[in-house]
């Protein structure tokens, strides 16, 4: 959610709250919608218009909900809505009705929801199972005002699994103390203190709540002044306990995003690994750890009340640096791939994994070539047409390796695995259009290596026409990024520049389209 707010979009929120909270279809034409240029084939976007952060991630009664930042009458940011997907698999999604409207406490910004399983609200009259979505109001008028108090929480109720809701009539249920940034409350139901929690940002850094009915609020504790990347605004929490791989130990995990203050600029997701006893999270981390060195994960959070426990991820796959500027006509933005969260342990350090969720491999039907190995000081040039919408994925020890995606126009998208400076180095200054936004194509990403141990890890890319996601050694390294070529990319160049480790298993997977 972004932190700059235009105010010419005032005149347009009056429009905006004086629709009717009804269903609002967009304007497409079935014929050419998930064809147009750029547009992404097994990522989550739009049917039109713009989109920004993930909302209200939750799952109940077979169907995982997606709520997202949502615009529906322009590609550019303006007054917020929350936009609706459902999935019964996190693959493939059915687009349905904008959720909530503004009204006159403000535009609808970012937040979780929970299914209030024991009806702690009382909004269930005759046996229903509530769900409670739980979000921030900005109210363009104290904005303008120069107020600092003009955000404010809400939360509206679902008894129909989503299909429609109604706001509270006691809204806001937590009014600004007088917080500039004030906003995007994560909820969930903590057991050991029974009770609900919230997770909120507080310019640049964490307030915790809890609640017995989502209803009436009290202040807990802050967390982060002095802890964390604190080149921007905190924004996007999200708090939950996580096993440490192969160990019967449980850590607290908080997410926060930043913008600015990212590592390769921009907006970025750092997380703190700690302990929280219902009333304060602590942790002893003395420096930032970042969940993904890309330039295009942001806002990201987890779902709520999964069938197995498993925490899953979505970030919104973008930068506020040229979010407003990509080249794309009928809608702006997609989701990043979901993804499974995990902890490990490395020596005395702690560190958060994300990698893409197993039903993902379901859309990789199409063999396009596989068992290829690339020998130590060996190159390998493959020429395959589909790659764009592909997963490439190969195993090494090799310390050293360059991988090159190419297209008839002489665009490319390369990277570099450097152990020697610790790095892993994501370039796309040459890999299509990156003119529109001058800070999009204008240096190397980087992404330090700590350690890759002593025995062969995993390299998994998932290239859709406008994305590229990385994950090394099962998501211990991640980055993502936009890109934009001009033409398909249909060349693979493999060069493995290590003198002992071969590059093996090299196999390359179409990805089916999900609409």
């Amino acid at each position: 959610m972004k932190n700059i707010i235009f105010l010419s979009f005032v005149l347009v929120l009056l429009h905006a709250c004086k629709q009717s909270e009804q269903n609002k279809e967009p304007a497409v034409t079935p014929s050419t919608l998930y064809s147009e240029m750029y547009r992404p084939q097994y990522h989550f976007s739009p049917e039109e218009k713009w989109m920004n952060d993930p909302n209200g991630l939750v799952y109940h009664e077979g169907v995982y909900h997606l709520f997202y930042q949502f615009y529906p009458d322009d590609t550019v940011w303006g007054p917020m809505h929350w936009g609706h997907a459902v999935s019964e698999d996190m693959v493939h999604w059915e687009h349905k009705p904008i959720a909530l409207y503004p009204d006159e406490n403000g535009l609808i910004f970012s937040g979780s929801a929970v299914v209030d399983h024991n009806n702690t609200s009382g909004f269930a009259k005759n046996g229903e199972t509530p769900l409670i979505a739980i979000f921030t109001y900005h109210l363009m008028e104290g904005e303008k005002a120069g107020r600092n108090d003009f955000q404010t929480q809400g939360i509206a109720y679902s008894l129909d699994n989503g299909e429609t809701w109604s706001k509270y009539e006691g809204n806001p249920v937590i009014k600004n103390p007088g917080i500039r940034d004030f906003r995007d409350p994560k909820v969930f139901w903590h057991d050991e203190s029974e009770q609900w929690i919230m997770a909120l940002v507080a310019g640049d850094y964490a307030k915790f709540y809890a609640s017995a009915d989502l209803k009436q609020w009290k202040y807990l504790s802050d967390f982060g002044r002095y802890q964390g990347a604190h080149g921007g605004v905190w924004e996007c929490p999200d708090l939950f306990s996580l096993s440490v791989e192969g160990t019967d130990e449980e850590k607290w995990v908080l997410i926060i995003s930043i913008n600015p203050g990212a590592p390769n600029g921009g907006s970025g997701t750092q997380y703190f690994i700690g302990e929280f006893d219902g009333k304060r999270f602590v942790s002893d981390q003395k420096k930032p750890k970042w969940l993904d060195y890309g330039t295009d994960n942001y806002a990201g959070v987890t779902y709520n009340n999964t069938p197995s426990n498993e925490r899953i991820f979505i970030g919104w796959m973008s930068n506020w640096d040229y979010a407003r500027d990509t080249p794309t006509e009928k809608w702006r933005s997609a989701m990043t791939l979901p993804r499974s969260l995990s902890l490990r342990k490395e020596g005395d350090e702690f560190f958060l994994l994300n990698y893409p969720l197993g039903t993902i491999d379901t859309l990789a039907k199409n063999v396009l070539t596989n068992g290829i190995t690339v020998p130590a000081g060996g190159k390998e040039k493959l020429r395959i047409e589909g790659i764009n919408q592909s997963e490439i994925s190969f195993n090494t020890q090799s310390k050293d390796f360059k991988v090159t995606f190419q297209n008839e126009e002489g665009e490319s998208l390369e990277m570099v695995m450097d152990f020697k400076n610790e790095a892993f180095l994501l370039d796309r200054m040459k890999s299509g259009k990156v003119d529109f936004q001058s800070e999009f194509g204008n240096k190397k990403h980087h992404m330090p290596i700590e350690d890759l141990g002593e025995v062969p890890y995993e390299v998994k890319i998932y290239l859709d026409w406008s994305s590229v996601e990385v994950f090394i050694d099962k998501g211990r390294y991640v980055m993502t990024q936009q890109i934009f070529p001009t033409l398909p990319y249909n060349q693979l160049i493999i060069e493995n520049k290590d003198s002992a480790s071969e590059i093996s298993n090299l196999s390359i997977n179409k990805m089916d389209s999900i609409w």
